[in-house]
């Protein structure tokens, strides 16, 4: 030990301490020390980017120009579904739906923090990585496989998965993404989505297929359904309770004030 560092002076440095007013009964419990020092490790291991590192609920800003109702009531939503966590949840986790911009990713990385502080092991993983990174998976110089990397994804208690429907569907990205959630549904973990794409069918097969209907699907904004197939559309539903917010691009809001 450092000449600097001194014991807790609850437990001398053990990790436990006694409790209860009797000395003839007293128990052994975890030390606060302990417990502070396994809430930073998880959130070490929680691989949050160091641009969501300050993400809170106190940091959720609901008062900015162009601002509604919407992101206050998510906000309240998000502080529910932990403080309930996790009898009230039964494994269901937050789909969270809203345009570019308006806090989608703070507002999970909120609820996962939360939940890391609550001693729930948890993981932030990017869509669009981790697609690449399984896909990299597959080059023969490289020592990870598919299993190693995805194993994390699939055992961890809670997992945001952020930006859902970010890369460009392909059979193989269907294959992958229906993997990875049919699994955690499966197994009842919880999973904290967050996605840019409205919660809609995909388009339907039985258009009309003139001139007029094809710049109609053109110009028609893709749908969750569009990215991910209806049949994970409708197991999102099973597996999370959905919040959508509504409102203006808050980075846009924030520019645009600070040349007034």
């Amino acid at each position: 030990m450092n000449a600097t560092e001194t014991l807790c002076p609850a437990c001398g440095g053990t990790g436990w301490k006694e409790v209860g007013p009797d000395p003839k009964t007293r128990q052994v419990a975890r030390c606060d020390c302990a417990l502070s020092g396994r809430i930073q490790r998880l959130i070490a291991q929680a691989r949050i980017p160091a641009r969501y590192e300050h993400c809170e609920f106190s940091e959720f800003s609901t008062d900015f120009p162009g601002a509604d109702g919407g992101l206050e009531r998510a906000k309240l939503v998000g502080e529910r579904f932990v403080a309930g966590y996790p009898v009230e949840n039964d494994g269901r986790g937050l789909l969270i739906v809203g345009s570019v911009g308006v806090g989608k990713t703070h507002l999970a990385v909120a609820v996962l923090k939360e939940l890391l502080r609550k001693g729930v092991p948890g993981l932030f993983c990017d869509y669009r990585d981790l697609l690449k990174q399984v896909q990299n998976s597959y080059n023969p110089s490289v020592q990870t496989t598919e299993m190693q990397l995805l194993r994390p994804i699939f055992e961890t208690e809670v997992v945001l998965l952020d930006e859902l429907g970010a890369v460009k569907p392909t059979e193989w990205v269907w294959d992958t993404v229906s993997h990875v959630l049919n699994t955690r549904y499966n197994d009842k973990r919880t999973t904290l989505i967050t996605t840019n794409f409205p919660d809609l069918p995909p388009r339907s097969s039985d258009e009309p297929v003139d001139n007029f209907a094809r710049a109609r699907r053109a110009a028609r904004e893709e749908t969750l359904g569009d990215r991910i197939t209806e049949r994970m559309r409708s197991r999102l539903h099973e597996m999370c309770k959905k919040v959508e917010i509504t409102g203006q691009d808050f980075r846009q809001n924030v520019k645009s004030a600070s040349f007034r």
